[in-house]
């Protein structure tokens, strides 16, 4: 049998329930919100909606709510192994506390004039849905000033470079980068050569200045810094093709697939690691264990992140006052791509 609201193809609404159930409109509307209905006109009820096809609509009650439940997230950049990571925890966390995530992935060019635009039309619209917070994924340089855009709603930033008064949850991209210097000097290296991220990027001028510092610490000189376009092998394959072989002995990636392309080329040139130079990446990227050889990489957690964040914006959302900062260590994972100086 084919009800009215099929035929019609309209929607069933409350009051459609309640005619096929043989109670009152608000009798139905007492039965989705918890309220007391008798175990006689519940059981009509829940056979009413599974035969009409009905689907309860939260949205009365949320505009009557303080809060919605529902959380934005902004991710800015290519879809990369970092950013797909953040994302991956940011949704098992919302989902765990019971949280609706709306998303949105700008993968746009910083310096184009319309990327300002872009970014305050993103985060009014997050506003504009009631998102009772903001996580924002901002790894461009000068981004974070435009959170302000978001008004009162608690927004996290994940950028390493957060402006005051702005929570923020950040990798420690400062000392992963020390972490595989230090790595490399320990293992005998003096001319060690680091293959940087695109230098718009927060996370790639931490690893630069990390890699500085490290080799302050021993009084070694660095060399100079070879800039890679983008977080991909393509980039490192092209500083590979760039580099004098005979100028250094060991190599601070900026991310492991960098180092990729990186020990790529270098194999067509005849060079291997860790026969001719030592290599190290960060992320540590479940795939660089399968790399020939095994690359030595800085890890970097970034699903921990995505729900560290989530979970921070949770809190200002609840009650939180204070601003707060968490920075998630980075633990060196040691394979054959590194070996003690032999030339």
């Amino acid at each position: 049998m084919v009800s009215g609201t099929e035929a019609s193809g309209r929607r069933p609404s409350m009051a459609d329930v309640g005619r096929a159930a043989h109670v009152s409109a608000q009798t139905v509307s007492r039965y989705h919100t918890g309220g007391y209905v008798s175990p006689d006109a519940r059981k009509r009820i829940e056979r009413a909606v599974r035969d009409l096809g009905y689907q309860h609509s939260r949205l009365p009650g949320i505009l009557r709510s303080q809060h919605t439940d529902t959380l934005g997230f902004i991710t800015m950049g290519p879809l990369n192994f970092g950013n797909t990571g953040i994302l991956a925890g940011v949704n098992r966390a919302a989902r765990d506390e019971g949280q609706q995530l709306l998303t949105a992935q700008l993968d746009l060019d910083p310096s184009a004039p319309s990327s300002t635009a872009d970014i305050r039309r993103t985060l009014q619209s997050l506003t504009s849905m009631r998102v009772d917070g903001i996580v924002v994924g901002t790894p461009y340089i000068g981004v974070e000033a435009l959170l302000d855009e978001a008004g009162s709603v608690p927004v996290v930033s994940l950028s390493e470079r957060a402006p005051d008064g702005i929570d923020t949850v950040h990798a420690d991209s400062y000392g992963a980068a020390r972490l595989g210097v230090r790595h490399l000097v320990e293992l005998g290296h003096r001319r060690i050569v680091h293959l940087a991220g695109p230098d718009d990027r927060n996370e790639a001028s931490e690893r630069v200045r990390g890699y500085l510092d490290e080799l302050a610490a021993h009084r070694l000189a660095p060399l100079p810094v070879e800039a890679c376009a983008e977080w991909d092998a393509d980039s490192g394959a092209a500083a590979a093709r760039r580099v004098d072989p005979t100028s250094f002995t060991a190599v601070a990636s900026g991310n492991d697939e960098i180092a990729l392309g990186f020990m790529s080329v270098m194999h067509e040139r005849g060079l291997r690691a860790p026969d001719d130079y030592s290599i190290v990446g960060i992320d540590d990227m479940p795939e660089a264990k399968y790399f020939t050889p095994a690359l030595t990489s800085a890890r970097l957690d970034f699903e921990a992140l995505g729900e560290a964040a989530l979970r921070l914006v949770l809190d200002r959302i609840r009650g939180t006052s204070v601003v707060q900062e968490r920075v998630l260590p980075s633990v060196l994972a040691v394979r054959a791509s590194t070996a003690e100086r032999t030339r």
